[in-house]
């Protein structure tokens, strides 16, 4: 049986901590624990990944908020590299930077700590500097001139913002975005029906330019040659003058783009509804011509079941 001295002892021992030259009292609690750690953290200059939780206006500009096991730490707008020369011309920089921060929100990010006030316990990071730290790394040549991320490479990345035409994605370090014909073998109408922000998917790098002054990277990618392409077999299963409901994924120049009900994907010319079509509609389409070729289905709109309600 374990005596008081015995307990007394063991509360003494100093714990074994993962990293060197550190230790960590047994009486300290949670928090205290988790502020040593980024204690350690800031002065290794060590990349975390937290979610950014939220968006905050203060007196000296904005800051986007994340919690790092529970621990808030602020990112200032200008530490969070939101790449608003790809949003020339869309409004003020304040109203351009709420608005990507806003569709951020929820997405997973890196940062290194930056600043640290010992009083207050109050964290200062950089998303930027994080960024920048993994591009070196992963697409620049090291010191064997090999690079661990060319073109063609398959990478996980993270999806950071999703709208109805494209995601944006973060691989490591570097971002953009991947149109709706890139996403998917059939046509997709919004892509927000099948992405969000905050998950992580498999894409295909598919062109990469380095800056190596700026350490800047410029990368296209796509995501739909890793999934299966099965449109040519089911396209035979599309019977001439049969019926099918579908939904218009996009309406140009009077032609209207059908994601048929049976995964087919639809060419519409006419429309004998009587009614004007948006996007969005549900429909029931009719084949006329299946052109095997381009694997679509070349046909009629003959009724709207369902019309979307647009604002």
């Amino acid at each position: 049986m374990t005596n008081e001295y015995d307990k007394n002892w063991e509360q003494m021992q100093p714990i074994l901590t993962i990293d060197a030259n550190d230790s960590i009292n047994p009486s300290d609690n949670e928090a205290d624990i988790v502020w040593h750690e980024l204690q350690n953290v800031y002065r290794t200059k060590r990349v975390l990944s937290a979610i950014l939780s939220g968006y905050e206006d203060t007196e000296g500009g904005g800051i986007g908020i994340v919690y790092y096991k529970g621990h808030r730490i602020v990112i200032p707008v200008s530490e969070m590299a939101l790449n608003l020369e790809e949003q020339a011309g869309y409004g003020n920089m304040r109203n351009r930077q709420i608005r990507i921060i806003n569709n951020m929100i929820g997405c997973e990010l890196d940062f290194v700590i930056i600043a640290l006030d010992q009083e207050a316990h109050s964290v200062v990071a950089s998303r930027r500097i994080a960024m920048r730290a993994k591009r070196r790394r992963f697409y620049f040549p090291n010191e064997e001139g090999q690079t661990r991320i060319r073109e063609g490479s398959k990478i996980q990345v993270r999806v950071i913002a999703v709208g109805e035409k494209a995601i944006r994605i973060d691989a490591f370090g570097a971002e953009c975005s991947i149109v709706a014909r890139d996403l998917a073998w059939d046509w997709l109408g919004d892509a927000r029906e099948r992405y969000y922000v905050g998950e992580r998917i498999l894409a295909v790098v598919r062109n990469i330019e380095l800056d190596e002054k700026t350490m800047e990277v410029k990368l296209s990618a796509e995501v739909k040659s890793l999934l299966k392409n099965d449109l040519l077999e089911k396209i035979k299963g599309c019977k001439v003058q049969g019926t099918y409901v579908g939904r218009i994924t996009d309406i140009h120049k009077g032609v209207c783009y059908v994601h048929l009900g049976i995964e087919v994907n639809g060419i519409a010319h006419t429309n004998k509804a009587n009614r004007p079509l948006g996007k969005g509609d549900m429909v029931n389409f009719t084949v006329t011509h299946l052109d095997e070729k381009k694997v679509v289905a070349h046909g009629l709109i003959t009724r709207i079941i369902q019309q979307n309600i647009r604002g």
